[in-house]
């Protein structure tokens, strides 16, 4: 795992791409501080830029350092999920303005992941996650599934869990700091 932790850092501090398990579906991975790099992940997905990608972060303190202020019922919501669960948060700071969506909200996810948490701690700055799809096409459950467009796409793939079968997406939920609470994806 170290091996393969190592590689990755080397490309995501060069600004490339990486394509890796996380504790759902396979992601396609950036340095999420990075602009150019975040425009990247855009261009290979076929995405619009304005339609936000997800982060990850390892920890409730890394979490801290990217949002301006966390709302009180994140902490409760982020300890007591049973299955990953990404919050969108209000006035997202220190990541590339490309990935802030148009109301100046951001979806992070505290990695549940093994691998996932030793390499955002390495890195240490959050992780561009978003799945290894062409945008609109369906999310892959497993290495098998990504398209070759994908796959030549990224700058490296992670040499772990490829036989897995992923689990569901994450569940998606909109905190905002007027209290609001709206479940985005279940």
């Amino acid at each position: 795992m170290q091996k393969e932790i190592d590689n990755c850092l080397s490309i995501i501090n060069s600004g490339g791409l990486i394509l890796y398990p996380t504790d759902t579906v396979w992601g396609i991975g950036c340095d999420a501080t990075n602009p150019e790099a975040v425009k990247k992940v855009y261009k290979l997905k076929q995405r619009e830029d304005s339609k936000a990608l997800i982060c990850l972060v390892s920890d409730i303190r890394m979490l801290e350092k990217f949002v301006y202020e966390v709302p009180q019922p994140a902490y409760d919501i982020i300890q007591l999920s049973t299955k990953p669960t990404t919050i969108i948060y209000d006035q997202p700071i220190n990541v590339a303005g490309n990935l802030i969506a148009p109301d100046n909200t951001l979806a992070i996810r505290v990695a549940s992941d093994e691998f996932c948490q030793k390499l955002i701690r390495k890195l240490k700055r959050p992780l561009v996650s978003t799945s290894a799809n062409i945008s609109g096409r369906p999310t892959p459950m497993s290495f098998s599934e990504i398209s070759s467009e994908i796959l030549k796409g990224v700058d490296y793939i992670v040499n772990l869990h490829r036989d897995k079968t992923n689990n569901n997406p994450s569940t998606i939920i909109k905190l905002s700091n007027s209290g609001i609470v709206k479940i985005i994806r279940k």
